[in-house]
């Protein structure tokens, strides 16, 4: 069912008991109660596993339960006593798997054998590993390398994707697709013209230090719960905490602590955002941009008055770059057009100024609501704009954080996984092994997704992740890749993707991140980077889910040693043997891992250098940049009186990128299904649409190509006029691959153009798995033809 009701302030906090309980369901479900139980108190702490779900820091001094609920829900996934092995193949075709529910295939349980896909019979078949690795050897060997991609998901550890790269580039590519090409690509590619480095400048002391604290387009209650903790200190301490997003999130209106007995006991939560500002889908642009202007014009008034200035002039004169260009348009801007941009009004963005202003020490938080827009790059350096004017950058308690997803999507692109490498880079792996590395540029997901559908892909190699069910345009490019000479799906649980495959296909199950690595030289640790440039170990604890699973390392040596023997001076076995021979090498081609065996044993591992941190400015102009489009007045270059609504892909509270742990959303109001469309109650009206009903998307798209998906109930919810919100990956179908940021490539998932219409009948909304364990009846959204 679907409880309409909105986001009210009567609803109870978001944690509490109903995390707990959700997160023992969840155990419990997976047939790992006290497995998994003792697993997460081994989670996030020294000598244990970091949480395979997030990327939030890890303390110096953990909590005894250093873990949240999505966490959770994460080890009870992986560590489940379900297993998905070769009689379930036998037993159905990969056409009758693909009729599977997305939550169904994943939650069957792990893989257990490799696996060879037999055309004739329609199956996945198990097939030892030494046959399988040569049969994909000598595939891969005969095959123009520029027509080969390497895909890269956010689990992989930095010593396997630093052989993922490596081994890539022996092949003679840097075709590297990479899951961070659908998310914080645009951060990583549009920071670097503002301060000069693609990642965050804070750490867990800056936020023990600031006084004020903006949330822009981030949802930690479902992606980062961790974060919930340091919120719920700060506002306690009195900390304002400013949020900015269309959808009225429960985690970010009110919070109750696990951790605290009295919370716990009385029921009471602690109010997180001091002001909520719900902002119109692609209003970041401006909503930005108002409050420097009413920070520069205060600063303009307190001058004339000869009173103390607000900006920090001393910080812009020697630090900063285009102030006077940047002021002179802001300054310009009428409320007129602010108001009808944003949905803000004047007074709420002087709201957001005045506290702004009265703070010493600001850090700006943002997520894919920035990061997934067409115009995400110019949102996000208005966000750095705003930070500039008061030397917020560069010192304690103050700074920029784009808060990542997957636990360690920013280490991979770290450690090599970068379609555009730099020369220094690649004349240090030159160096490191001996051979000379392919200088042309490559793809990355948008890039190889094109390739796909123009036919130039041979083989489609792919390091974890759900890669076809998380790109945009699913049913595209779906369609092109039974064209595909060879797939290969590196995996620990069977997913979509792995029944969209080509000519040739194989499923080699991996360990999982709570599980232990033995190899010739013992036990092993792989290392990961987490959203603050922190670089610790992890190290698995928990029987592997079967003696044939393999470690992301050991399989990526195997396939090379197949395919690229004699290319080179690598020493596989030695590195796979003892995996700090990896790091030796890591720390030989990749400045700041100096040391960096030695520097993974201090608590909480250690910090890469950001030289923005140290107000060192590596962009052209050798200083912090102020950026901005003269006449640029929204993210998608669309108008508040479009005659379409702004389509918001989201993920449900029970649910981590593509893995969908049940059919409730917890925090929305939701339980027993996701075919929902959240939308505004006036723009119901307008649409002739009453909750419950069932209604169809169509994507407004000026390429000629239809896209439409159907059976979605009607639900109605708090939420500006214009905007409105589905599933991801539900609606992925409606997003065209065009549509996305144009300096990173990044999906504009965040506000894809839509038309809503009411139809006579829809999908039945499925079964609630945690109460009937049969299939759901419904397994996606309906296309139309």
């Amino acid at each position: 069912m679907v409880d309409a009701r909105k986001n009210a302030p009567e609803q109870p906090p978001a944690g509490g008991w109903g995390a707990l309980n959700a997160t023992e369901r969840q155990l419990a479900r997976q047939k790992v109660l006290v497995k998994g139980n003792r697993a997460l108190l081994n989670m996030n702490k020294p000598g244990g596993f970091d949480c395979p779900s997030c990327a939030w820091p890890d303390p110096k001094k953990p909590h005894t339960a250093e873990y949240c609920e999505n966490g959770a829900k994460a080890v009870a996934w992986e560590a489940t006593a379900k297993r998905t092995g070769p009689d379930v193949f036998a037993a159905h075709s990969v056409t009758e798997l693909r009729g599977w529910s997305d939550h169904e295939l994943e939650d069957h349980g792990r893989l257990t054998h490799p696996l060879r896909y037999n055309a004739d019979t329609d199956r996945y078949e198990a097939v030892d590993w030494r046959t399988a690795i040569s049969e994909i050897g000598e595939h891969v060997r005969g095959l123009d390398p520029t027509r080969v991609e390497l895909y890269t998901s956010g689990r992989t550890s930095n010593e396997a994707a630093f052989l993922w790269q490596t081994y890539g580039r022996l092949l003679g590519t840097n075709n590297f697709p990479d899951c961070s090409d659908m998310c914080h690509a645009t951060t990583t590619m549009a920071l670097p013209e503002s301060i000069g480095v693609g990642k965050g400048t804070v750490t867990l002391d800056d936020w023990d230090a600031c006084d004020a604290l903006f949330i822009i387009g981030q949802n930690p209650g479902t992606n980062s719960p961790r974060m919930l903790g340091y919120l719920h200190d700060m506002a306690k301490r009195g900390v304002p905490i400013l949020t900015f997003n269309p959808f009225k999130e429960r985690a970010l209106v009110k919070f109750t602590d696990p951790q605290s007995p009295v919370e716990m006991l009385t029921g009471r939560g602690q109010t997180i955002s001091s002001n909520y500002f719900q902002l119109r889908t692609g209003g970041d642009i401006v909503a930005m941009q108002a409050i420097a202007k009413l920070v520069i014009e205060a600063d303009d008034a307190a001058r004339a008055a000869g009173e103390p200035r607000i900006l920090d002039v001393d910080f812009i004169a020697e630090h900063t770059h285009g102030f006077d260009a940047f002021a002179d348009y802001v300054r310009g801007l009428d409320w007129p057009t602010i108001e009808r941009f944003t949905a803000l009004t004047r007074d709420h963005l002087q709201q957001a100024a005045d506290v702004y202003m009265k703070a010493d020490r600001v850090i700006a938080c943002w997520g894919m609501g920035i990061t997934q827009h067409r115009r995400g790059g110019d949102a996000m350096q208005q966000i750095i704009n705003l930070l500039l004017l008061r030397g917020n950058m560069g010192r304690l308690g103050a700074g920029a954080c784009p808060i990542r997803g997957h636990s360690n999507v920013q280490g991979d692109r770290t450690v090599g996984i970068n379609k555009t490498p730099a020369e220094p880079f690649l004349k240090r792996m030159d160096e490191a092994f001996h051979f000379t590395a392919p200088r042309a540029w490559g793809h990355d997901t948008a890039e190889c997704c094109e390739a796909i559908l123009r036919g130039d892909v041979d083989a489609f190699l792919a390091m974890g992740g759900n890669f076809f069910r998380a790109i945009p345009d699913t049913d595209r490019i779906g369609a092109a890749v039974p064209s595909i000479g060879l797939t290969v799906y590196v995996a620990t649980k069977l997913n979509r993707s792995h029944l969209t495959h080509g000519r040739r296909s194989y499923i080699l199950p991996a360990l999982g991140r709570t599980e232990t690595d033995m190899q010739a030289g013992g036990q092993q640790t792989v290392t990961v980077e987490d959203s603050f440039a922190m670089v610790h170990g992890s190290t698995g604890q928990l029987t592997p889910a079967s003696p044939l699973c393999r470690s992301e390392p050991w399989i990526i040596a195997e396939l090379a040693k197949a395919s690229v023997a004699g290319r080179g001076t690598v020493d596989w076995d030695a590195m796979i043997a003892d995996y700090s021979l990896i790091r030796d090498k890591i720390a030989q081609v990749i400045p700041g891992f100096e040391d960096y065996n030695a520097r993974i044993q201090e608590p909480g591992g250690f910090h890469l250098p950001i030289p923005a941190r140290e107000r060192v400015w590596e962009t052209d102009t050798g200083k912090a940049n102020f950026l901005f489009v003269p006449g640029m007045m929204d993210e998608d270059d669309d108008v508040p009186e479009a005659p379409h609504l702004q389509l918001m892909t989201i993920r449900s509270h029970d649910q981590f990128n593509t893995t969908i742990y049940s059919y409730n959303d917890r925090y929305r109001g939701v339980s027993g299904q996701r075919m929902v469309a959240f939308l505004n109650q006036d723009d119901m009206v307008d649409l002739g649409v009453t909750e419950g009903d069932w209604v169809q998307f169509e994507t407004v798209a000026v390429d000629g190509i239809e896209r439409r998906v159907a059976g979605f109930k009607a639900v109605a919810y708090d939420l500006p006029r214009g905007c409105c919100a589905a599933y991801y990956p539900e609606t992925n179908a409606l997003l065209p691959l065009d549509h996305r940021d144009k300096r990173s490539n990044t999906p504009a998932a965040k506000s894809v153009p839509v038309r809503i219409t009411r139809v006579d009948s829809g999908a039945p909304a499925s079964s609630e798995p945690e109460v009937a364990e049969q299939r759901p009846s419904a397994v996606g959204p309906v296309p139309v033809a």
